[in-house]
């Protein structure tokens, strides 16, 4: 398989949504600190794992990325790496320990506490989301279940939030808060885009009902839910949500974003996150990622039979809308082959800031990363996220 086709598969099947920007002279000028491994867990990874996942984020800052922080752990092996810089006026090295948007890795959080109300019976998965949300869900949606929203299956179309169509819309509409209510009235004001669970539609949307269903089935805010019932318990002290608040608390490195065709480069860390809320807002680190991930795949985040939602996907008729491809995505974690096995996770991306969480089902490997990408919701795929991915697993099955 070629780097093109390796590239294409990787970034269809995982859904990253991230690609290199132009040419940078702030790039350019930057001083290129060399790839940091912090002395890894016994045992560690193979020495031609260790090469590749050097070699993967080796010589930032580079023109697609400023930084990267990387995790790999599981029975097969443990690496720490990152490189890059904190910012590109200081040049100082990254800090590997630094807080970053995780984008729609949120969603994995989501479709986890959902499953733990399911689990306590105050959630169905198969009853219609109109059940617990009758003053908002239109009758023209009344047949999707909350199994639906989960897994991208609802026919509910993405709608934009209202702030622009244009990145300097986005810039310029940055610090707007966006009510999710709102997103949702607006979304059920249309068409479905399909009957509801007959096709796969991945986007924004079910996310943002099922963060809203969550505070009515509990009377409490989705932000404590989620606090309550996964990062307090698995004491991810350093992951929370922003709310309102659109800068980066604590230790981070500065996420830069591309503009116009002349690739200048704006510093993005601070930037409001109210439009993707439940769907995107979440802020963290490797370390709790990883943690996460890890404790997600164990059971200990959703316990039983409902955890093999997450591992479970819509029945084979069911394909990509718009493109007829298998369905990829389960309740909240998406699959592709790499390296001849089948590897679980999630990919997210914000203005400044990629992340993906994966792993193998026997946690024989786990991968946690985020890159510092300066196109980070661009149509392809980053290429130091595709060599890190790819360094971790091997290389994607064009099947």
């Amino acid at each position: 398989m070629n780097a093109r086709t390796s590239r294409t598969v990787i970034a269809a099947a995982l859904l990253l949504g991230i690609a290199a920007g132009p040419a940078s002279p702030a790039l350019a000028a930057a001083a290129a600190p060399a790839a940091r491994q912090a002395a890894p867990r016994s045992p560690a990874v193979g020495a031609s794992d260790a090469a590749a996942l050097r070699a993967a984020i080796r010589g930032l800052p580079k023109d697609d990325a400023t930084a990267a922080l990387v995790r790999v752990s599981g029975t097969a092996g443990v690496w720490r790496g990152s490189s890059g810089v904190h910012d590109l006026t200081s040049a100082r090295p990254a800090d590997p320990a630094g807080r970053f948007r995780v984008g729609s890795v949120t969603k994995v959080f989501t479709a986890a506490v959902v499953l733990q109300l399911a689990s306590e019976g105050r959630v169905g998965l198969d009853r219609p989301a109109r059940h617990y949300l009758p003053d908002l869900i239109p009758a023209t949606y009344g047949k999707v279940t909350v199994r639906q929203l989960l897994n991208h299956t609802s026919g509910i179309p993405s709608v934009d939030p209202g702030n622009g169509d244009t990145l300097e819309d986005w810039y310029a509409h940055r610090f707007d808060l966006i009510d999710p209510a709102d997103v949702v009235r607006e979304a059920t004001a249309h068409r479905p885009d399909f009957a509801p669970g007959t096709q796969q539609h991945y986007a924004n949307i079910g996310s943002t009902v099922a963060g809203l269903l969550i505070e009515r089935v509990t009377g409490d805010t989705y932000a404590s839910q989620v606090s309550r019932r996964v990062l307090e318990p698995l004491r991810l002290n350093d992951t929370y949500f922003p709310g309102t608040d659109p800068s980066i608390r604590g230790r981070h490195n500065h996420g830069y974003q591309v503009f116009g065709t002349e690739g200048e480069l704006r510093d993005v860390t601070v930037w409001g996150a109210s439009d993707a809320w439940a769907a995107g807002d979440l802020i963290s680190t490797t370390a709790d990622l990883e943690r996460f991930t890890r404790a997600l795949f164990g059971g200990q985040v959703v316990r039983g039979p409902l955890l093999e939602e997450m591992f479970t996907l819509p029945d084979a008729s069911v394909r990509e809308y718009g493109t007829g491809k298998p369905a990829a995505f389960g309740a909240g974690l998406s699959v592709m082959t790499l390296g001849g096995r089948q590897v679980w996770g999630k990919t997210g991306g914000r203005w400044g800031y990629n992340t993906a969480i994966a792993a193998t089902r026997d946690l024989s490997r786990t991968l946690v990363y985020s890159v510092n990408a300066t196109d980070a919701k661009g149509d392809g795929m980053n290429p130091t996220a595709q060599n890190i991915v790819v360094a971790a697993f091997g290389a994607p099955s064009a099947g």
